[in-house]
């Protein structure tokens, strides 16, 4: 009899059946898997080994044979190790076939018959709930499952712990939900920042209608500062927008702890970072910065430093929304709906414009460092400003102006007449509107019609500029309480669509 054990494989963070068939037939010795397996699963017959050993059991001398079906599926990973380990047991007699027949199982196996943590646990839940299966996974994940809803969960740490479960002599009890504590994030505040009363401004309009915003300005103006209070600006996450974090971290094993992702993401990679730590990618296909992002902030600091072919490959989930990565051996898509807040210097001595403390190259230096980014990447950036230096009597004040509670209450305020219009197509914010929903969203009086055609003449603003001077407007017009857009809120706009060192 051949033992069958569902486990699944990842294509993106979609799931996908796997049948792990066990079969022991007579002939000589030998363990064999087959069904496309990389290198992790190769190498289970020796963990499994091993982890059977230490419990006092050994494998039979016969040949063994393991095969992953689909067979012509790729399979990655070590969570292979349990379903393995479950089949022979099951074809040695040790436990019997109808006990894991109604489970997805997932775990990596130590030496000692450990059971480790593993990645895509809440998706493999999901799974598994859908199926109307339980699911069997590490005591590290058992608290990650709760969130895919009311299914059987066994979470043991050891192997000898689930087949004492299955034998009667050892109950294993179901994982306890993580603890969600009441008390709000300690984050940065707002009135922390002397001086910088536009760019704070810049910041709350960026934070209500979701845009994308670039701060350029001389080193130590503020704009690292000025980008860590954006999550304390932002609501925390709904229910469907955390549930599609937490698949994200839980593919890339990177949930702390089993708990569910409440607060938006802000991730903050280095500008050494590669085309697939960004965007996506590698030999084992993997979500990348601007996916673990989702439905957050990516703050790209020193933005010109990154690779130019880096940042152009974020132009397209800019706009769409998603990432697909398309190699010979994967074809896989990630959720990529993000802010994207940047900040750089005008040129590389950082001070250029200041006749003091300018470099010898100036104004060249400035043409050439900002010559690295792309017509097309700064165009998808709704807001851009000029961070200048905070004066000495600024900063010698005490620190006063708005705190992010004060200034929150107004962005959840515009951000709740933004889901309030949007509620029938499918979108959350300003910055997301386009075509005939935003005509209808943004409705312009006469004077601020007439300002935005001259403005885009005169500025040779591109379509997608256009809309999105547009897509601001809306935003200030919904922060000033208003239902029509203005021409104030056309002239503000426009005034954040210019730098002063842009080339």
């Amino acid at each position: 009899m051949t033992a069958r054990v569902m486990t699944v494989a990842f294509a993106g963070i979609d799931t996908i059946p796997v049948d792990v068939q066990v079969q022991m037939a007579s002939g000589l010795p030998a363990f064999s898997v087959v069904g496309l397996p990389d290198k992790a699963v190769s190498e289970a017959r020796e963990r499994v080994r091993s982890a059977l050993s230490a419990m006092g059991l050994a494998l039979p001398p016969k040949r063994i044979t393991i095969n992953l079906a689909p067979a012509d599926l790729l399979k990655e990973g070590s969570h292979f190790d349990l379903p393995i380990a479950l089949g022979l047991l099951a074809e040695m007699d040790v436990i019997g076939h109808e006990d894991i027949a109604n489970f997805v199982v997932l775990g990596e196996l130590g030496l000692d018959g450990s059971i480790t943590g593993v990645g895509g646990i809440l998706p493999a839940a999901m799974q598994a709930s859908g199926l109307d299966r339980g699911i069997i996974c590490p005591a590290d994940n058992g608290a990650e499952a709760l969130w895919a809803g009311d299914l059987e969960i066994l979470a043991p740490s050891r192997l000898t712990g689930l087949i004492n479960h299955f034998k009667g002599t050892q109950i294993l009890s179901r994982p306890c939900a993580p603890k969600v504590s009441s008390s709000p994030l300690s984050l940065p505040d707002l009135r922390d920042i002397k001086g910088q009363e536009s760019a704070k401004r810049a910041l709350e309009i960026a934070a209500a209608g979701g845009h994308n915003l670039l701060m350029s300005g001389p080193p130590g103006s503020g704009k690292s500062m000025l980008a860590a209070r954006l999550p304390g600006l932002l609501p925390e996450l709904n229910a469907r927008q955390a549930l599609e974090t937490t698949v994200i971290h839980s593919v890339s094993g990177m949930l702390p702890e089993g708990g569910l992702i409440r607060t938006r993401p802000f991730r903050q990679p280095h500008h050494s970072a590669s085309m697939p730590a960004l965007v996506g990618g590698g030999h084992r296909v993997r979500p990348g910065e601007i996916s673990l992002a989702h439905h957050g902030v990516l703050f790209l600091d020193e933005l010109p430093e990154f690779q130019r072919n880096v940042l152009d490959a974020l132009r397209q989930p800019l706009e769409t929304g998603q990432v697909s990565v398309a190699r010979a051996n994967a074809h896989v898509t990630y959720p990529a709906r993000v802010q994207l807040v940047a900040a750089m210097n005008p040129c590389r001595c950082g001070y250029l414009g200041d006749n003091d403390l300018s470099c010898t190259r100036a104004p060249r230096c400035g043409e050439d460092y900002q010559a690295r980014l792309s017509g097309p990447l700064l165009d998808r950036f709704d807001i851009q400003i000029d961070v200048p230096a905070v004066t000495p009597e600024e900063l010698d004040l005490p620190a006063s102006g708005e705190t992010t509670q004060v200034v929150r209450k107004r962005i959840l305020a515009a951000r709740e007449t933004q889901s309030l219009r949007y509620k029938n197509d499918n979108i959350l914010t300003n910055a997301e509107a386009d075509g005939e929903v935003l005509q209808k969203a943004a409705v312009l009086d006469e004077d601020g019609r007439a300002l935005l055609q001259d403005a885009t003449r005169q500025m040779k603003l591109s379509a997608r500029g256009y809309h999105r001077v547009l897509r601001v407007a809306r935003t200030i017009a919904d922060l000033a309480g208003m239902d029509n857009v203005k021409r104030g809120h056309i002239a503000e706009a426009l005034g954040y669509r210019h730098m002063a060192y842009r080339r």
